[in-house]
């Protein structure tokens, strides 16, 4: 059989070891479609691999992240360093009653403290009502009994009583002392008074009601002896309270005792020495007793059967006032409050040493200067 053999180009035969590439010009158009297909189909798949993911990331960013499903995935998957792993330790039963009751004892000591805060209540007030008058001794008086109301703790009010108007001296000597005062008049006429003291007391008492002052209301008289005990105890009076009280006898020569005998802080029967009171119903000094001051101003809490301003009596006899006064607060002794356990404290003394007969300087100064009576002779210098 005849076979037809083709000549192979001279250009191409030094060729004939490179790759179809290398003379892909030289190549069919078959072959350059194939080569072309392919590197169009590799760019493509980057695109579309490029699309896909921008796509789940829009999608993504679309989703609805930190809900609560969110949240416990997060913490199941990624769980929180602040928390302590769970412990799977048992304690002794013991040393879990133990702790219980620690706990419950620190809660409940806890929450007394807040109710005993909360219950807080403040010490009463005292009203300590002080008549006074010119005299010698009066600077004196006064300045002793403020510097004991000076050393009681708040709050204390001292009513200071003068007759017909006030004066300068007592009104200085007030304002030196450091002691919440009240400065008060009694006009009365002096042609009518008996007794001077019973007005001056009437005028704090009207003055207590009518400002509805709350406390507790003490007769400290200027010139009797008091301790700082007797006032610190005042404050536990609710209603009517009365003690005894130490004084001279008129003779000056022996101390007599006026008031209350007590079994605990049961009034039982009273001290008396003195013939002429026997017929008083309580047997009281006036420094011997202090009493609410509401019984004043609000009969309602107390039951009293009538409104009637309670004063004391000028018309009754000499040592009688005290007990037609205290039968205006109490009706009888059940109503009464012993001070200390048995009244057997001796708190403060009534003492009658000034006589009547001392002058009163003007101003509580001397007007002339002193001159020597009884000249000096035989002395080596000239006077």
């Amino acid at each position: 059989m005849p076979s037809i053999r083709r000549t192979i180009s001279p250009a191409i035969q030094g060729r004939s070891n490179r790759t179809p590439l290398a003379y892909a010009k030289y190549a069919s158009p078959i072959a350059w479609l194939i080569t072309g297909r392919k590197s169009r189909t590799r760019w493509d798949r980057l695109i579309h691999r490029c699309l896909l993911f921008f796509f789940l990331g829009f999608l993504f960013a679309l989703a609805p992240f930190g809900g609560r499903d969110a949240v416990d995935l997060d913490e199941r998957v990624f769980p929180s360093t602040t928390q302590p792993p769970p412990t799977t330790a048992k304690l002794d039963s013991n040393v879990q009653i133990l702790v219980a009751d620690s706990v419950k004892f620190e809660v409940e000591a806890a929450s007394d403290a807040v109710d005993s805060h909360l219950d807080l209540v403040l010490p009463k007030q005292l009203i300590v009502v002080t008549p006074t008058y010119n005299r010698a001794f009066q600077a004196y008086y006064l300045n002793r009994l403020a510097q004991v109301i000076a050393l009681l703790p708040p709050p204390v009010l001292w009513i200071v009583v003068e007759m017909n108007s006030t004066s300068l001296e007592t009104a200085g000597v007030l304002s030196k002392t450091g002691v919440l005062y009240r400065h008060l008049v009694c006009n009365k006429n002096m042609t009518d008074i008996k007794d001077r003291g019973v007005h001056q007391r009437n005028t704090a008492l009207e003055h207590i009601e009518r400002h509805r002052l709350d406390g507790i209301v003490y007769f400290a008289d200027d010139d009797n002896i008091y301790t700082l005990e007797l006032f610190h105890i005042l404050r536990q009076i609710r209603r009517f309270g009365t003690w005894p009280v130490a004084m001279l006898a008129p003779s000056k020569n022996k101390a007599v005792l006026e008031g209350a005998i007590c079994n605990a802080s049961h009034v039982i029967g009273w001290h008396t020495n003195e013939k002429s009171k026997k017929l008083r119903r309580f047997h009281v000094d006036m420094s011997g007793f202090a009493f609410n001051s509401t019984i004043l101003w609000d009969p309602k809490r107390w039951k009293r059967p009538t409104a009637t301003p309670i004063r004391q009596l000028d018309s009754v006899r000499e040592g009688f006032q005290e007990t037609t006064f205290i039968e205006q607060l109490v009706e009888d002794e059940s109503q009464m409050e012993g001070i200390l356990p048995g009244c057997a404290t001796i708190m403060n003394w009534h003492l009658h040493l000034e006589s009547n007969k001392q002058g009163y300087p003007k101003g509580w100064f001397l007007q002339k200067d002193l001159t020597a009576v009884l000249p000096l002779h035989g002395l080596p210098f000239p006077v």
